[in-house]
């Protein structure tokens, strides 16, 4: 199934033709569906993962919970594998399910939690009540599982959102943000291993995090929570002028810390950045051109690293492919739409000059803080842009890409991809 929506729109050049095809293998590469089909392996009680062995005691019960943006399709393959073997299970994600038999799917809300996100979540929670020893817990953890795994100990959804929405203007990175959100809900940094204990824990990690570090993917929930409460008031009174709301660092709590919750619990990375950045280079070089994954930890400001990319894009041979993977940041200063993503092609658009060069980026999940996936920009948008007396510069000012791309051309259209392993963005350079 093709990712890219409108990818017969944007072909409008045998360049752009190969950038898609690019991205499309990278997309495909990432597939939850078939990610769990072609890593997970059940037979007569053993569950083999990635090639590791867990044995299903005779006399327990399965249960699965799902959380985050990859979770209704990692629900339908685990249906698919297990069957009447699953006792129970919770998916919660931004898309609902209803076909689903042993699994209930819940739809929450991003990138804002809500009372839904409150409610989904409290049914995890009630699920794990009662566990034993004989069980096992299969979690399947993705990016965006933080948002939804809203569980409020003193405070309200409201005032989370209120806090986050002023980190992210603030330009905080994912680790701050997801350091205070430990520290904001029941059922992250860990919280969901304790409600899991005595069972064998067995979590399936898709990791959206520069670095792949698993206590920050949808903030940790199955993992022993190396910060503290004093680190995450810390954080949050750095941003504190920012922050809208009347929300009190002293309303943070402290994550669980008792190492008897986390010795039973395995935490595997199945899915990655780099699952797609290899696809996409082993792309490239099918068509001649020479690829090389200059990062798979890229951060910083997106028009910074727009303008960056550009540069280096730009100085190398023909028939060049340069990969890049990661999250950088938007700091929000006008009152335009559109994500990270959109504004890195619109700042690196600005200075182009060469007519064989393209410059990608979208996010992995299809959602760049808009209906766009991301952008594609190369010489004939900036000359339609040029022709329509656009200001490149006036967009950017506004943090209004989305706009700017909707009404000259280039955006990227998937919808949600059902996969999320942080943006993937290409710099491409065509004889």
């Amino acid at each position: 199934m093709v990712k890219i929506k409108n990818s017969e729109a944007l072909a409008t050049t045998p360049l752009r033709e190969l950038a898609l095809k690019i991205l499309e293998a990278g997309l495909t590469a990432i597939d939850t569906k078939e990610a769990i089909r072609s890593g997970i392996h059940f037979s007569e009680g053993t569950l083999s993962v990635l090639g590791k062995n867990f044995s299903l005691d005779a006399e327990g019960k399965l249960f699965v919970v799902c959380v985050g943006k990859c979770a209704t399709d990692a629900a339908r393959a685990l249906e698919d594998i297990f069957g009447a073997k699953i006792s129970g299970g919770v998916a919660i994600d931004i898309r609902c399910d209803e076909t689903l038999e042993y699994i209930e799917s819940c739809e929450g809300d991003h990138p804002f939690p809500t009372e839904r996100n409150i409610d989904a979540t409290k049914k995890i929670i009630k699920l794990l009540e009662g566990i034993t020893e004989k069980d096992t817990v299969l979690f399947v953890i993705s990016g965006g599982g933080s948002t939804l795994l809203c569980q409020p100990e003193n405070h309200t959804c409201q005032d989370e959102r209120l806090v986050v929405e002023g980190l992210f203007e603030a330009g905080a990175g994912i680790i701050e943000i997801n350091t205070i959100r430990k520290h904001l809900s029941l059922a992250r940094g860990g919280y969901l291993a304790k409600y899991s204990y005595p069972a064998q824990v067995i979590s399936l990690i898709f990791s959206d995090v520069v670095g792949n570090d698993f206590q920050f993917i949808a903030s940790g929930p199955t993992l022993k929570d190396e910060t503290t409460v004093e680190e995450a008031k810390k954080i949050f009174e750095k941003y504190a002028d920012s922050m809208k709301c009347l929300f009190h660092a002293d309303n943070l709590f402290e994550t669980p810390k008792e190492e008897k919750y986390f010795k039973n619990v395995s935490n595997i990375l199945l899915v990655s950045n780099e699952t797609a950045l290899e696809a996409m280079k082993k792309e490239a070089k099918r068509f001649g051109f020479s690829g090389k994954i200059c990062s798979s930890c890229l951060t910083g400001e997106a028009r910074v690293v727009g303008r960056n990319l550009l540069r280096e894009i730009e100085s190398t041979p023909s028939k060049t492919a340069l990969f890049y993977g990661g999250e950088t940041t938007v700091r929000i200063e006008g009152k335009g739409k559109g994500g990270r993503n959109q504004e890195l092609s619109l700042s690196a658009l600005k200075e182009l000059s060469q007519e064989n060069v393209i410059i990608t980026s979208l996010a992995s999940d299809g959602w760049d803080n808009s209906p766009s996936a991301g952008a594609l920009c190369d010489m004939l948008i900036k000359k339609k842009a040029e022709e329509e007396h656009f200001s490149i510069e006036k967009f950017l000012e506004n943090n209004d890409s989305f706009t700017f791309f909707e009404t000259v051309g280039g955006k990227i259209e998937s919808g949600p991809t059902g996969s999320n392993v942080a943006d993937l963005v290409l710099a491409l350079k065509g004889e």
